[in-house]
């Protein structure tokens, strides 16, 4: 993925996509290379690819601001804590609803600005609480498309668990359906992972294929309650690392259970 223009006034987004294996996490680090200072920021970084992703970001000529999560992460430990150590200046961001600490906190509505671009953040709950979506800022006559990063509310033919987390399929289902497939059908949908090797997909694919989502309300919800899922691996260690930023030295870790669904 390289840089390219996205408004009249010849700014440039550059994008590219990274994956950790472990979790088959997603990535993004987005920096308007048009500003002189070239202001970047990391979607959803995670802990073991943190000096991987600087690496690029200095090789880039970036300068991180931003290290911003989609929502608190059940599968892995997030990275903003450690670029926060690395990096100082680098501001940590999630949803005010995660319930989890941060330098700064979002609200529906909000913009996270680098430079001369921005990304919207819209609220995606269902899958954890404090759910979001970016969406690259619109602009009329940009002929590319706008970009969506889903986090785990929606996967390319898929979409995240609801069963921890305080997590709600029928709020996920009205999430996706009024916050995201409401975008261009061509904006890009990027989510936080893939487990099938699928990188990217749009809004209006996920509309005609996605094999839950395009179900009715009460199928959606029959599907989602007989997953029959196994229990997270990392969710005793993640979770509460994640509510800290990541910085594990915080937390102790504790054996999540049913009960505390919604308290999270």
């Amino acid at each position: 993925m390289g840089s390219y223009s996205t408004s009249s006034n010849s700014s440039k987004l550059l994008f590219r996509q990274l994956f950790e294996k472990e979790s088959s996490t997603y990535t993004y680090l987005l920096a308007d290379v048009s500003h002189p200072d070239k202001p970047a920021l990391l979607i959803d970084p995670v802990d073991t690819t943190v000096d991987r992703d600087l690496s690029l970001v200095k090789q880039l000529g970036l300068k991180l601001i931003y290290a911003i999560n989609t929502h608190v992460h059940a599968d892995h430990v997030t990275g903003t804590g450690l670029l926060k150590d690395k990096v100082p200046g680098v501001k940590s961001v999630i949803s005010k609803a995660s319930g989890a600490k941060a330098d700064l906190y979002l609200e529906p509505g909000d913009k996270v600005c680098f430079g001369d671009l921005f990304l919207e953040v819209r609220a995606t709950p269902g899958h954890t609480v404090g759910c979001v979506t970016y969406v690259t800022g619109d602009a009329s006559d940009r002929p590319q498309p706008r970009m969506a990063f889903t986090g785990d509310a929606l996967l390319i033919r898929g979409c995240g668990r609801t069963d921890f987390q305080g997590g709600s399929s029928e709020q996920l289902y009205k999430s996706v359906h009024s916050q995201i497939f409401t975008l261009p059908q061509d904006t890009l949908i990027y989510p936080a992972h893939d487990y099938k090797g699928f990188s990217v997909s749009t809004v209006g694919e996920e509309m005609q294929y996605n094999p839950r989502l395009t179900k009715d309300e009460e199928t959606f919800k029959n599907i989602m309650a007989n997953l029959n899922l196994s229990y997270p691996k990392m969710i005793d260690v993640a979770v509460p690392s994640n509510m800290v930023c990541g910085i594990q030295s915080k937390f102790q870790p504790f054996t999540y259970s049913p009960e505390m669904k919604g308290r999270i």
